[in-house]
């Protein structure tokens, strides 16, 4: 079978859909399918093309056996509605005008968070007559008003038309929580139509090691407890809440807080710590995938957070299957599906969202049982190993991607 994805990130980009969409394209190369993908050149979440890449109208590699195809788009910070949505627009109508120039594919994938890209995908499909499958990685445009980047307007209401326009007309979707896939139905959509295969980790990839000496003394944190949040620093994110526990904890100074990642609000908030003198707290910026892997090994504690608001219940981090693999024990400031995932795991501790108090409280505990933290972590492993696995998860998203065909 030949799979035709379309998405706009990609590695060497280091985000969740471009983890996702490599990996699941890795195992299924491997299990003797052909896949293309197309994307543009690599440049989230700062909007300055990755070295070795330019913006060409056209360019082709392969890695891992997957036949890259990069189109030219608008490029941008990873902040701003107008200039994001040029972005998205930009590589919708480069995807579409690529389409005609690839070999003929059995499937045609076009993934979110934003739905540009899906709809890329549906008219691609018809161009190909071909089954479109829409994988759904977040609840857009509900999102950008959730975190208060927009209010309900037209705009929105316009989008959100399209939205539930591309969900009808998806042969399959791909919804990667099961809460995603009730609010669809609890919309109209027909459940049969929606498969569910959530986020996971390569477990070959993510496996726990000693911490790495010379980082740690790099970034002066020998001896101490690491609680470190890996991640896009959005305005989703809540990062403000761990600056705001890293100020209640100042005087623990056998305690650090590190910051792995970039985004819309990490210039601002590393502004604000160096301003404050809060020494405790470490913005390292963006690093690559496997720089990624020696910033889990340093930690103790994965910090996973997300804004206090309705729709991020619904939201499963993937970054949580990440510190699993890793056997780091996770605090969790998320309610809704991934509180259940975490506490079935016993794998962390759970907060309520943007609450500092409680996110102190949290690492100051794990911190005084370090013991009883590493056996929080070796727990989560061994739940991802048994539910999470990339390679499991990537067999069953091909067997829905068969069913289209």
């Amino acid at each position: 079978m030949h799979i035709l994805f379309l998405t706009d990130n990609f590695p060497p980009e280091t985000n969740a859909p471009a983890s996702r969409t490599f990996e699941h394209a890795r195992h299924w190369v491997a299990a003797g399918h052909r896949v293309t993908v197309v994307t543009g050149a690599p440049n989230f979440p700062s909007g300055k093309i990755h070295a070795g890449y330019r913006n060409a109208l056209w360019s082709r590699e392969t890695m891992d056996g997957i036949d890259v195809v990069r189109v030219w788009t608008y490029i941008t910070a990873n902040e701003g509605f107008l200039k994001r949505t040029l972005d998205y627009v930009s590589f919708m109508l480069a995807a579409i005008l690529a389409s005609p120039f690839l070999p003929r594919a059995d499937v045609i994938v076009g993934t979110s968070p934003q739905f540009f890209t899906p709809c890329a995908a549906w008219v691609v499909s018809l161009m190909r007559r071909r089954p479109f499958v829409f994988e759904l990685r977040d609840l857009w445009p509900d999102s950008i008003v959730a975190v208060g980047a927009m209010r309900e307007t037209a705009a929105i209401r316009a989008l959100r038309k399209l939205e539930y326009f591309l969900y009808r007309r998806a042969t399959r979707i791909v919804s990667v929580t099961q809460s995603f896939k009730r609010v669809l139905t609890g919309n109209g959509i027909p459940a049969d139509k929606i498969a569910v295969v959530p986020n996971g980790v390569d477990l070959e990839a993510y496996q726990p090691g000693p911490r790495p000496v010379e980082l740690a003394r790099r970034l002066g944190v020998e001896g101490k407890f690491v609680a470190a949040y890996v991640g896009t620093v959005g305005l989703a994110h809540g990062i403000g809440t761990l600056l705001d526990a890293a100020r209640a904890l100042r005087q623990r100074g056998d305690i650090a807080f590190v910051v792995v990642g970039t985004g819309a609000q990490q210039a601002e908030l590393a502004a604000t710590a160096r301003s404050e003198g809060l020494s405790n707290v470490i913005f390292v910026g963006a690093v690559s995938k496997a720089e990624v892997r020696d910033y889990w090994r340093l930690c103790d504690a994965a910090v996973v957070l997300l804004r206090d608001t309705p729709l991020f219940r619904h939201v499963i981090p993937s970054k949580m299957f990440e510190a699993m693999g890793m056997e780091r024990a996770i605090v969790l400031g998320v309610k809704g599906e991934s509180e259940e995932i975490l506490l079935a795991a016993g794998a962390g501790v759970t907060i309520p969202p943007e609450d500092a108090m409680a996110l102190a409280a949290a690492v100051t505990k794990l911190a005084d049982d370090r013991h009883g933290c590493g056996a929080l972590g070796k727990r989560g492993r061994l739940y991802a190993s048994a539910n999470f696995s990339r390679g499991v998860l990537a067999m069953r998203m091909l067997d829905e991607l068969k069913q289209c065909r």
